[in-house]
């Protein structure tokens, strides 16, 4: 099964590159018609280390599409493939019976083997005016509430008509879907994509020094399986720089969100979001540190199941749920980019330490390593990670450990 998908994701390949290289060349711009390729290759290996569990994973990803220009107008198509080359892996976090990718007695590498339509999407773009419509990729800010979920093989994509536009110092973003195309591909089940009707609004603006957004978040879930993440979520972001020496400056961002229960949620409850984080270089080491805190109300912790999950909380991945007394995480983080390397471009170094707490109760959960080495070799992005989670009161101890390089075109 994983070879005939790999010749057809690399089937596929071919083809776009040879239709879309032929077509640009044939329209040049004396029509003012312009077709880009759109090709993304990775191949990763991943090791998953539990009690009693374990898991490895082999996988190769390719999308290949094209885009076409015309004007103001441009129509983007984009295929996906993940071929699983090992498959000593659970692929899903839930039970599916009878499907072959769900193995209960390996570890979860959420990469199931998958071909699908990634991004179908008709765009206009003017001056400061942007409207998609169709399948698309939409990552929102830093990704904690909406996002693409860039690290799993298989990409997060909506069904939506989103608008963007800007008037004097004012920006504003608005997005409308019915359908969340999860990472969990074709073989997914019922969870393959999830229907609603959801609302992504923000307002954004700079006052003096001081960036600052409202947002809105309305998920209204139509499978029953799925209501409890039905939820209105409504907040402000604020960030600046700060000068403190003459060659040093401080990042500082903060914000907070309010979220209830929305539409047919059958829970009753109303918990905050808090986060608050700080960056700065010195000596050529980057510094950050920060602490975030997901609320819990009613036995309810706040939940954000668009968000691109493995940007936060721990590289190890134990808290894509919120635990029903929510979660306090307080991180810090050195890195450093090595610059006079000359034979690794672009390499770079990072170290970060989270220690989780419950948000109710007094809960200890427990600690988390995260550490990462990239650099580039040409065109190819090399990426080595490691995550190390020691359980206390909640979860397993787990560890993890990523090989992967990138080509983009």
């Amino acid at each position: 099964m994983a070879l005939d998908l790999t010749k057809a994701v690399l089937g596929a390949f071919l083809f776009t590159v040879c239709g879309g290289t032929a077509l640009a060349a044939d329209t040049g711009n004396d029509d003012g018609l312009q077709v880009k390729p759109l090709l993304d290759a990775r191949i990763r290996f991943e090791n998953v280390d539990q009690p009693n569990l374990d898991a490895d994973a082999l996988t190769f990803r390719l999308r290949a599409g094209a885009e076409a220009a015309y004007g103001h107008f441009s129509l983007l198509a984009e295929a996906e493939g993940t071929a699983a080359l090992v498959d000593n892996y659970n692929a899903f976090p839930f039970a599916l019976p009878g499907e072959e990718q769900w193995r209960p007695d390996h570890s979860v590498i959420a990469d199931p083997m998958n071909i699908e339509l990634n991004r179908l999407q008709l765009q206009y773009k003017a001056d400061k005016t942007i409207a998609t419509l169709g399948r698309q990729r939409i990552n929102l800010d830093d990704q904690r509430w909406v996002g693409s979920v860039g690290w799993r093989q298989n990409e997060q994509t909506f069904d939506a008509i989103r608008g963007e536009a800007s008037v004097g110092p004012v920006a504003a973003d608005l997005t409308y879907a019915i359908k969340q195309r999860t990472i969990f591909g074709t073989d997914g089940g019922p969870r393959t994509a999830l229907d609603g009707h959801f609302i992504f609004a923000g307002l954004s603006s700079k006052l003096g020094p001081v960036q600052g957004k409202l947002f809105a978040y309305l998920l209204d879930y139509d499978e029953d399986f799925f209501l409890a993440n039905s939820s209105q979520t409504y907040g402000l972001t604020l960030s600046t720089i700060v000068p403190i020496a003459a060659k040093t400056k401080v990042s500082l961002r903060a914000s907070y969100a309010r979220q209830s229960d929305y539409a047919e949620n059958p829970f009753d409850y109303a918990a905050d979001y808090w986060s608050f984080d700080a960056g700065t270089t010195l000596a050529g080491f980057g510094l950050a540190g920060g602490w975030e805190k997901l609320g819990s109300d009613q036995g309810r912790g706040l939940q954000t199941p668009m968000a691109t999950l493995h940007k936060f909380n721990g590289w190890a991945d134990l808290f894509l749920t919120t635990p029903p007394t929510g979660l306090e995480d307080a991180y810090v983080s050195l890195s450093r980019k090595f610059e006079k390397v000359k034979a690794l471009p672009g390499l770079n170094a990072t170290v970060a330490f989270h220690q989780f707490d419950s948000d109710v109760g007094n809960i200890e959960y427990g600690s988390e390593w995260d550490a990462s080495l990239g650099f580039k070799l040409g065109r190819v992005g090399v990426l080595a990670k490691f995550a190390d989670y020691g359980a206390k009161d909640f979860g397993i101890d787990t560890r993890k450990i990523w090989l992967q390089a990138e080509w983009v075109f």
